[in-house]
């Protein structure tokens, strides 16, 4: 009876391709001038003949395109593909935000981490009449802040210091890094930041923070004015930690932690 190889082995085979491929991918990535067959089968190992039939195939799906000489480079197809996986997480977290609301009265932000700075990214108005309201698109500084200090906490203490530190050499904040420490330490381990009067007289706020699996760090807030705070702070905070929990379940397909 003949032996038909590929019919018994057809998964590890296919998977076996997959990798080949992806390190084709990398090794492109890496030089983005394009290389040769030669040197992709050099740098990748294998044989010059089995890295030509993987690229035609690359080819075919416009992952791979020729330049020059025989030059080979990443494809256009590759680009579409890593636009496909960003991440977007307004229409994810604004039901979450929406419901904070519905549970609290109070306003809910969502901010993002960026050039070191949290930028309000969405907000769910609150209901009572008198209430915490950002603009979309405004800075705030991360350590005087509840989503600030929740994003700070996600970094370890040498990353957040440095952070810190930049922050604080072009503001005028009085630095006191051991106290900081102390407060991330804490964030760390209830899983909320707070802020108390120290960002805007008056307004008082509850947050946590998340990575994507893209590396870029989101958080949600409860700003309160400081007059109620001590009435609802036990239910903001409870609602923080109840979406902190959601969320993260919600985005454990896509890789967040």
């Amino acid at each position: 009876m003949a032996h038909d190889d590929g019919a018994n082995h057809p998964p590890r085979n296919g998977i076996q391709v997959i990798g080949r491929a992806a390190a084709i991918l990398r090794v492109l990535r890496d030089d983005p001038e394009g290389l040769s067959l030669g040197q992709i089968a050099s740098r990748v190992g294998l044989a010059r003949s089995t890295v030509q039939r993987i690229v035609s195939a690359l080819q075919e799906e416009r992952l791979v395109t020729t330049i020059g000489n025989a030059g080979i480079r990443l494809g256009p197809e590759l680009a579409l593909l890593a636009a496909a996986a960003r991440f977007d997480p307004v229409p994810v977290c604004h039901p979450y935000l929406t419901r904070i609301v519905e549970k609290t009265g109070e306003t809910a932000d969502l901010s993002v981490l960026r050039d070191g700075r949290m930028v309000f990214l969405d907000q769910v108005p609150g209901t009572h009449r008198l209430r915490a309201v950002s603009s979309v698109g405004e800075r705030f500084p991360l350590t005087t802040t509840a989503n600030g200090r929740a994003a700070l906490a996600l970094f370890p203490d040498d990353e957040a210091r440095r952070m810190a530190e930049v922050e604080w050499s072009g503001s005028g904040i009085k630095t006191d890094w051991d106290n900081l420490r102390r407060t991330l330490t804490e964030i760390r381990k209830s899983g909320f930041a707070r802020d108390c009067d120290e960002h805007t007289e008056g307004i008082s706020a509850v947050g946590f923070a998340l990575r994507s699996h893209l590396g870029e760090i989101y958080a949600i807030s409860i700003p309160v004015p400081s007059h109620r705070f001590d009435l609802v702070s036990a239910l903001v905070t409870r609602e923080i930690l109840r979406s902190a929990r959601e969320l993260r379940r919600h985005l454990g397909a896509l890789g967040t932690q």
